[in-house]
């Protein structure tokens, strides 16, 4: 009952979340009878303009159908993110309509507190609260996610101050000895969840343990405003390192993409 109930809080966070990012940065949302669709920032289909089921029993067709009438205008293609433990007809459907297979992210889950972060020395962990925070943090990203074929101009279009602080968000950026922004991790908590997003190093500065000092902060600073787990959707580099942490795999969210 306790895995069924974080899957439940995890999928009830990761929509808001989509929520947040996309309105935050100018983007748009419909959310309606059970699928949440979202304009993001930046046209780019992977990720950031999506659907995700928010019910079950949804008849392929029709979410076919009102994703293509959300995003055709915008003449933007999607991605169609779903959930193994609730679509698995949606899942056969997106393979058979021959959308492109994105990966299957874990949804992991820390149950509680961590220590709190202590940066190694000369290494500072601080709060993204200016606009030059924001804009560093967003350098960081657009370096880190390049890695795995991300547009280098997305982050600079979505991560905007107002997205990266609010009353319920908390980003945090990591300097090098010289000041060089170098790794960071943002929170948005809701549902009593805080979702860990937008975790990334730069690759000059990897296997330092950065992402995961950053990380650590953002969970904690998600514990700090009333969350009761944590939780956050791995990629494949951080899998391994949010394993050593103490979150664990609840389920997977199998993404296709409609470009």
């Amino acid at each position: 009952m306790k895995t069924e109930r974080w899957i439940e809080l995890c999928d009830l966070n990761l929509a808001e979340a989509y929520r947040e990012m996309s309105r935050r940065a100018g983007g748009a949302v419909q959310d309606e009878g059970g699928l949440c669709c979202w304009a993001g920032g930046h046209p780019l289909p992977v990720l950031f303009n999506g659907a995700l089921p928010t019910a079950s029993g949804l008849a392929a067709a029709d979410v076919f159908e009102r994703a293509r009438a959300f995003f055709a205008p915008r003449e933007r293609g999607y991605t169609l993110m779903l959930r193994a433990h609730a679509d698995a007809d949606l899942i056969k459907a997106a393979q058979a309509a021959e959308l492109t297979p994105w990966g299957e992210s874990p949804a992991m889950v820390l149950e509680a507190r961590l220590a709190d972060a202590v940066p190694p020395p000369g290494v500072t962990l601080e709060r993204v609260e200016s606009e030059a925070d924001a804009e560093a943090f967003a350098g960081v990203m657009g370096a880190s996610y390049a890695t795995y074929g991300m547009p280098t101009d997305v982050a600079a279009a979505v991560l905007k101050l107002d997205l990266l602080r609010a009353p319920h968000i908390a980003s945090f950026l990591v300097r090098l000895e010289d000041g060089t922004p170098a790794a960071g991790a943002m929170v948005i908590a809701t549902h009593g969840v805080a979702g860990i997003y937008w975790v990334g190093t730069v690759p000059d500065a990897r296997g330092r343990g950065l992402a995961e000092l950053a990380t650590r902060a953002a969970g904690n600073a998600g514990f700090d405003l009333g969350a009761r787990i944590a939780a956050l959707q791995a990629s494949v580099m951080g899998e391994s390192v949010y394993e050593r942490m103490g979150y664990v795999t609840v389920t997977r969210y199998p993404t296709f993409v409609r470009f």
